[in-house]
């Protein structure tokens, strides 16, 4: 009967461990910062740094807090298009240059126009994804640096 208890206990530590992995290494970004500043307006980011984490993006969220913002980071400037695949709340879609500052914005993007894909004017290098309204709430416009701490580290 021990090595039954044995046995038993064995399994448990060895669902925990499975578990504790997969909760551990597959977290939604790499890298999260408590606050970024765009407009003037404290935001907390989500950092989407790799490919796998900018194609989930923001998807399957049920939604999303006026305060908060999640970017992604490219390895170089380009036109970087972005779609609605799997979205459940409307957005704004903000393409930043490699210094931070605005180029280009779309707001209030609505989880109904997947399969479309939204480009920016210019190129850029980040793209910051909000609630929709945020944009005109609080007067977002081209030039607007978003501002974190160690950016050019996150760039890299």
């Amino acid at each position: 009967m021990s090595r039954l208890v044995y046995a038993g206990l064995l399994a448990v530590l060895v669902v925990a461990a499975v578990y504790a992995a997969y909760k551990t290494e597959s977290p939604l970004t790499e890298q999260v910062s408590p606050t970024g500043e765009f407009g003037g307006v404290s935001l907390r980011i989500e950092y989407a740094l790799t490919p796998a984490a900018r194609e989930r993006g923001l998807g399957g969220r049920m939604n999303l807090p006026s305060d908060y913002g999640m970017l992604f980071v490219f390895p170089e400037d380009g036109y970087y298009g972005f779609w609605m695949k799997d979205m459940l709340v409307p957005i704004d879609i903000f393409w930043l240059d490699s210094d931070g500052h605005l180029v280009s914005i779309i707001s209030d993007i609505a989880t109904s126009t997947y399969p479309d894909v939204f480009y920016p004017i210019a190129p850029a290098r980040y793209v910051l994804e909000t609630a929709a309204g945020f944009a005109e709430t609080h007067a977002i416009a081209t030039g607007t640096p978003l501002l974190l701490k160690n950016f050019q580290t996150v760039s890299k």
